[in-house]
């Protein structure tokens, strides 16, 4: 008789880290939450430490420990456990939290979530609690879904679940629901391989045995794949259970093994068949020995026999065949037969460095594999990864993270078209996940755009919330305080809480500018004044002028009636010039106080941009009017007072002819300071 048993069997990634916590921990007070496998022996196992089993958070006491198994639980038992004081320790498996994880986030965008599997399966009721339970869950390609609201559909899969079945149940659901369906694979990688290893041993047995819990789902849809290959199919739970079945006169007999079965369960299976097949266990062990394929890279569990001055002896797995571990490729800073002579029979992980021609293990490798592991667990679970792009062919672009090929499909580079691949050899690509695939070769297909349009969308949206909430505090009339982040022809660009303001060059000073930086300096901050919102538009204005006082506001602390001022002649009119005192604060000359003579043009003693001095006959700041004279500054010359003697006779009546009529500048009470000598003066004056 050939006996074959299947590589991948045994305790799963995620298995083995709940069973050894549950065998490490301190059982006082410690509970577990469910089963922690689907296998009694080793649930009776942990129970005899004093691990309490229990079915419902009411049964744990406040302050105790929580063990979560491999099947995870849902987000409220976490936030449960917290309010009541309990610790966690939390043994979920990888693959399911990455499911957990990926059911989170698409329901908080408000799509529909729908879980392939079992409906009372363990994972699957954890991974409800990350819906709020409002999950669909189908476990048929025939169930009806039709049932499904319109929105669009989130599909994840139990991760035990057969991938065969899922792949159906996706096809009809497509069929049903079209592009509004996104599908997820999240069956795990390693159950895959082992559906795919029962049916291509079913297919070249006479019989098949299935070891497992009989309440385990994945070793029932192991035993399921069987039976589709093979007519001779037997379940078993346990050793005992083999005899009452016969393998008598198959030539080949197959075993396989569900994730939580132990490996010493396959052993006594394997002791049993010495007594009902007549075959001694030294053919039975020659037998796995001969199917025992150690590949590079693998990791085993092998057992300590002895130890010298070379190095240690231990026996592989399922064999009685002995190698030598040198000493150069044990963990350790210095070396110590007599430490290892001492652990004789004990077991010790090592992984295969070479297979050819002889067997070579190394301890000091392990660590380096581990972490490898825990590494492509977190990127499988979603976590971003880095790595430098080595080369690049014609579909894109190709990298090396530890034993793994990663490959990025020219579409996953970038938002957009690449066409020059060549650029990003040996720059740094930050990553994500998309697919694995380790049967033949380890390959990681992973996307950079993923990561980037993630980004790029979070900052528009951190952008949008930023401006609604600067909108929502900023007003009309408000006083803020901004920094002068760059200046242009027309004004002032100036940051305000963030978010660009214009201040432009007409609202920034009262006397006019020809260049912002006459007022403002790049990089400084000042407080200006919100002139205009317009949030559709996004754009705010504000003035720096508006918060300074005007020339005319401060005129009454410099200038009073009867001061002599320097000023420079800047219009001329008709009936007077215009004199800028200062900037923003012009005074009026009127003719008739140009000169002691009489003029009939202001030009014949003027000229813009003459300098004078002045004294002020009239000072009204409310209406910024300030009115000069040049003469009264002038001593009055002989001849015109004896003119004026002469201009009368004895009765009075005047003698001399008349000069045009001018009014007296205390007469001259309003003109425009914007006026440019061109408006009538019939505009510019208001006679009494």
């Amino acid at each position: 008789m050939e006996i074959i048993v299947a590589k991948s069997g045994g305790f799963c990634q995620g298995v083995k880290k709940a069973v050894d916590t549950a065998m490490t921990i301190t059982p006082e007070n410690t509970y577990i939450f469910g089963e922690i496998i689907h296998n009694p022996e080793v649930v009776e196992e942990i129970t005899k430490r004093g691990i309490v089993t229990v079915e419902s958070l009411d049964e744990v006491p406040k302050g105790a420990t929580l063990i979560i198994r491999s099947h995870g639980v849902g987000k409220s038992i976490f936030e449960q456990c917290k309010y009541r004081d309990i610790k966690v320790v939390d043994c979920t498996c990888e693959f399911v939290r990455r499911t957990q994880k990926i059911i989170s986030e698409q329901y908080a965008l408000g799509k529909t979530i729908v879980i392939v599997g079992e409906k009372t399966h363990p994972e699957v009721v954890g991974l409800n609690g990350w819906c709020d339970n409002t999950a669909f869950i189908f476990s048929s390609p025939d169930e009806d879904f039709s049932i499904l609201p319109p929105k669009e559909c989130v599909v994840v899969a139990q991760t035990t679940y057969s991938k065969e079945k899922f792949e159906k149940i996706i096809k009809n659901l497509n069929n049903s629901r079209g592009k509004t369906v996104e599908v997820f694979q999240t069956i795990c990688y390693t159950t895959i391989r082992r559906q795919n290893e029962a049916s291509e041993l079913a297919k070249e047995c006479d019989a098949m045995l299935v070891v497992g819990g009989l309440n385990s789902s994945n070793t029932n849809k192991l035993y399921d794949i069987c039976v589709k290959y093979c007519k001779n199919v037997f379940r078993l739970g346990s050793a005992t259970e083999l005899k009452n079945k016969t393998i008598k006169g198959y030539k080949k007999v197959g075993i396989v093994t569900g994730a939580s079965t132990p490996n010493g369960q396959t052993q006594e299976v394997l002791m049993e068949m010495e007594t009902e097949a007549k075959a001694t266990m030294e053919e039975v062990v020659a037998n796995m020995d001969n199917q025992q394929k150690f590949r590079k890279g693998q990791l085993i569990t092998a057992t300590i026999s002895s130890a010298d001055d070379t190095g240690v002896a231990v026996l592989l797995p399922n064999t009685k065949k002995e190698v030598m571990l040198d000493k150069a490729e044990v963990d350790c800073e210095v070396y110590n037969k007599d430490e290892f002579n001492a652990k004789t029979g004990e077991e010790i992980e090592l992984m295969v460095v070479a297979v050819s021609p002889r067997v070579v293990l190394s301890q000091k490798l392990i660590k380096q594999v581990k972490e490898e592991e825990a590494m492509i667990a977190e990127i499988q679970a979603g976590k971003d990864f880095e790595v430098v792009c080595s080369g690049s062919n014609k579909g894109g672009l190709t990298a090396q993270l530890g034993s793994y090929m990663v490959f990025v499909p020219a579409r996953e580079i970038r938002p957009g078209f690449v066409k020059e691949l060549e650029k990003y050899v040996g720059k740094k690509l930050r990553l994500r996940m998309l697919e694995i695939k380790s049967e033949r070769r380890k390959e990681i297909i992973a996307s950079q755009r993923v990561i980037l349009e993630e980004e790029r969308k979070a900052k528009e949206e951190a952008k949008l919330a930023k401006e609604a909430e600067f909108f929502a505090s900023i007003h009309v009339d408000d006083v803020v305080e901004g920094k002068v982040e760059r200046v242009t022809a027309f004004g002032a660009f100036v940051s305000v809480n963030g978010f660009d303001c214009l201040a432009h060059v007409s609202d920034l000073s009262w006397t006019g500018v020809k260049a912002v930086t006459d007022v403002l300096e790049i990089g400084k901050k000042y407080e200006f004044k919100v002139l205009k919102i317009d949030e559709e538009a996004k754009k705010v204005s504000i003035g720096y002028k508006q918060l300074q006082p005007q020339p005319w506001e401060l005129a009454s602390e410099k200038y009073a009636e009867g001061d002599v001022i320097h000023g420079k002649v800047v219009r001329i009119v008709p009936f007077g010039a215009f004199v800028e005192v200062e900037k923003g604060i012009d005074g009026l000359v009127h003719v008739s106080q140009i000169s002691h003579e009489f003029l009939e043009n202001p030009t014949t003693a003027l000229t813009i941009g003459q300098e004078i001095d002045a004294k002020i006959l009239k000072l009204d700041c409310e209406e910024r009017k300030m009115t000069l004279s040049i003469k009264a500054l002038e001593p009055k010359p002989e001849n015109v007072e004896k003119k004026a003697k002469k201009s009368e006779d004895g009765d009075g009546k005047e003698k001399t002819k008349k000069a045009k009529a001018v009014k007296p500048a205390d007469e001259v009470t309003e003109w425009s300071e914007s006026d440019n000598g061109g408006a009538s003066i019939a505009d510019l004056l208001n006679l009494k």
